[in-house]
């Protein structure tokens, strides 16, 4: 059996019902079907108090910090829905991220990444998108040039929760099936 490019995936939303949780969810099954192992994680079960240096000089790493800098460093790729709040990623984003750059060393060096979003508005997440791939690029990653943005997301999706515009689902299938080769590729992956 071949090695498959193992991509761990995870909103920045916290919320049951977020778009970005259901775009998500439409690109880890485009991924999967490209033949990726995905993990994919809610942030929920991951808490993690507010970064502060004086916190971590007092008590140390936080064991979910831990435990997510762990599961980065066993996966080739990050798959990342990064909601808009006030034309910014979202603080739990930012906060997970930070955390997750503590260790020793960093775990995103050399990581292939994507970065999706949706949002109620016309421009479906588009900044908090570029923020989060600027973002990654400098800590390391190589983020794929392949985008997906869902603008009107609070109409994109039918009552089971799947995109109901062609132009969406092919922008998921994209970001996919892009992560998965370009992880195969940069990790030397046998097919």
């Amino acid at each position: 059996m071949c090695a498959a490019p193992r991509i761990l995936a995870f909103s920045g939303s916290a919320r049951r019902e977020s778009w970005n949780r259901k775009l998500l969810a439409a690109v880890v099954e485009a991924a999967r079907n490209a033949n990726g192992e995905v993990t994919l994680l809610d942030l929920n079960d991951f808490s993690m108090p507010l970064y502060h240096g004086d916190l971590e000089d007092k008590d140390g790493m936080p064991e979910n910090a831990k435990k997510l800098i762990e599961l980065i460093t066993q996966h080739h790729g990050l798959l990342i829905a990064s909601p808009e709040y006030n034309s910014m990623i979202t603080p739990l984003l930012k906060n997970t991220i930070d955390w997750c750059t503590r260790g020793d060393e960093n775990p995103l060096i050399g990581k292939v990444a994507a970065v999706v979003s949706a949002s109620p508005g016309m421009l479906g997440g588009v900044r908090s998108m570029t923020l989060a791939r600027q973002l990654l690029t400098h800590l390391g990653c190589y983020v794929i040039p392949d985008q997906c943005i869902l603008p009107q997301a609070d109409k994109a999706f039918d009552t089971e929760g799947r995109l109901t515009a062609n132009r969406a689902r092919e922008a998921a299938r994209n970001v996919g099936s892009s992560i998965v080769d370009a992880a195969r590729k940069l990790h030397r992956i046998k097919d």
